[in-house]
């Protein structure tokens, strides 16, 4: 009987069919709960097309906001989802465990950003999601955490079935923290496993298609990083294309920079074209996607 309700709890675990009451609420988002820690429920927000159906097999992308892995909130990157719902696509905004609300250090923002991309790879028929069309996002921390799921071998939740792989098939990145090296962000945070968790220093044969948006005077992340990061994903024959947008400051991208927010995203819907994912002419109407 007890390897019976093991069983049964795992399965439920593994099926996302514990679904409550998300402390967000997001316009056209259904919310999931993909994982406890303790009594932090962690949700994922799930935007769908007009007319989706669970028998769809629909590319998916999953956004994780920024904040210096201290604090944000999945609002962040609604716009880009609610953009990326309006095109066919399965668009998610996910929470994740940070510093001010769970006393977390960047080990745990990595970990729960795998833990969401095998959640929804392994819940992939059910959400009418194609599993190998599946995105990871980010700006920021949020995209350093984007970055490790797509680079790092390591930082798996250890109850979870690490036979469902949480590597996504590509990589959207804004201005993504992805040298944690002594030179790059966070290096005193992390010092001490610095080359186990910095995406620049795990970039091997097989890394997802990426592409990324730099502002030239971001004060965080230097173009040098940048250029450093492209070289190495060119040894390793993988997609990678940098967009420089001269002159602008970190965080240049969101939706209160209208400019530069339907410049990235366009180029964004480009680029998911260029993978075979979408197709048509990009129309992104700015009112309709707001938060």
């Amino acid at each position: 009987m007890c390897k019976t309700v093991a069983l049964l709890i795992t399965l439920l675990f593994i099926s996302g069919s514990t679904r409550g009451e998300a402390p967000e609420k997001y316009r056209g988002a259904t919310p999931y709960k993909y994982k406890t820690v303790g009594d932090t429920d962690l949700y994922l927000y799930v935007f769908t097309p007009e007319g989706h159906q669970p028998s769809d097999s629909r590319p998916a992308a999953v956004f994780f906001f920024g904040g210096g892995w201290n604090g944000g909130t999945p609002s962040q990157f609604v716009p880009h989802a609610r953009h990326l719902s309006h095109r066919a696509m399965v668009a998610v905004v996910a929470d994740y465990r940070v510093k001010s609300r769970q006393g977390t250090s960047p080990r745990e923002c990595v970990k729960d950003g795998k833990s969401a991309v095998r959640w929804l790879r392994a819940n992939a028929a059910r959400l009418g999601i194609d599993s190998q069309r599946l995105a990871a996002g980010g700006g920021s921390a949020g995209g350093h955490v984007a970055a490790a799921t797509g680079n790092l071998l390591g930082l798996e939740e250890e109850k979870e079935d690490l036979r469902i792989s949480s590597k996504p098939n590509a990589l959207l990145l804004f201005n993504p923290v992805y040298d944690n090296g002594p030179q790059g962000y966070g290096y005193e945070r992390v010092k001490d496993y610095y080359k186990e968790i910095s995406p620049i220093h795990n970039i091997r044969q097989g890394a997802p298609p990426t592409i990324v948006f730099l502002g030239t005077e971001d004060k965080l992340i230097p173009v040098s990083t940048a250029k450093q990061y492209q070289n190495l994903m060119e040894k390793v024959d993988a997609q990678c294309e940098h967009h420089f947008y001269e002159g602008q400051p970190h965080g240049f991208f969101n939706y209160a920079k209208k400019e530069y927010f339907v410049d990235t995203v366009t180029k964004m819907d480009l680029f998911l074209q260029k993978l075979g994912w979408i197709q048509g002419e990009v129309e992104l109407d700015y009112e309709a996607v707001k938060q």
